[in-house]
């Protein structure tokens, strides 16, 4: 008697770990990830991207709702910075700099099945993708003295990557464009369309953009069976 208690006992130990364990290998939904690299602008006092680089930094919180589509929602801190500029050979204004907060909602395309489990042999713990959306940015002029001068809507979008390096956190690298609905993030009266003359002439509006590294940490894990695998 005892020795078969023994037995059922063992051998029910060892089904609940098999559940367990595979019930630990779900994928998870959700995703938090903080993020610094560089920031630049684009517009009437600097003609290239790339140019005046300075810090950027910020945070995301990214949902997924399979293996191949997500959306992430994102807050990041800048600084845009222009060059001396010059109209017509006159000389306007010394190198300047301003803060901006961006704000965005976007829709995320894998181009590979992301995740990893040993359950799941279709996902891949890395994957190219890209992104786009809306958003919103609050910019002041100067940066010492930050004040809530202006916000301007925009068109977010951009490629990246992503790299699953443990179970529950990885690597994000982004390059994202924002295109903007205005012509006056620069806060000054030489450069901004205070007449709104450019109106949606995207060949006129300001540009920012950002490429940042990432960490991120993913957590709630898919109840029941992993559909977002599947897709």
């Amino acid at each position: 008697g005892m020795i078969k208690c023994v037995k059922y006992s063992v051998i029910c130990l060892f089904l609940l770990l098999g559940v367990y364990a595979q019930a630990d290998d779900r994928p998870y939904l959700c995703e938090f990830g903080v993020q610094g690299g560089c920031g630049y602008y684009v517009g009437d006092a600097t003609p290239h991207i790339f140019m005046n680089v300075r810090e950027a930094y910020g945070a995301h919180f990214r949902y997924k709702f399979t293996s191949r589509w997500a959306l992430q929602v994102k807050g990041l801190s800048q600084r845009i910075v222009g060059s001396d500029y010059t109209i017509r050979g006159e000389q306007l204004d010394t190198q300047w700099e301003n803060q901006m907060i961006n704000i965005d909602v976007m829709a995320e395309f894998n181009f590979f099945r992301y995740g990893m489990g040993k359950s799941y042999t279709r996902v891949k713990p890395y994957t190219p993708y890209i992104f786009l959306g809306v958003g919103a940015a609050v910019y002041g002029y100067g940066q010492e003295n930050f004040s809530i001068d202006n916000v301007a809507c925009y068109v977010p979008l951009g490629i990246g990557f992503k790299w699953k390096f443990a179970e529950w956190c990885g690597l994000n690298i982004a390059w994202q464009h924002n295109i903007y609905m205005t012509d006056n993030i620069e806060c000054r009266e030489t450069l901004d369309n205070k007449h709104q003359l450019n109106g949606w002439n995207w060949m006129n509006c300001d540009v920012t953009g950002q490429l940042t590294l990432g960490l991120v940490f993913e957590f709630g894990r898919a109840p029941g069976d992993c559909r977002i695998c599947n897709y």
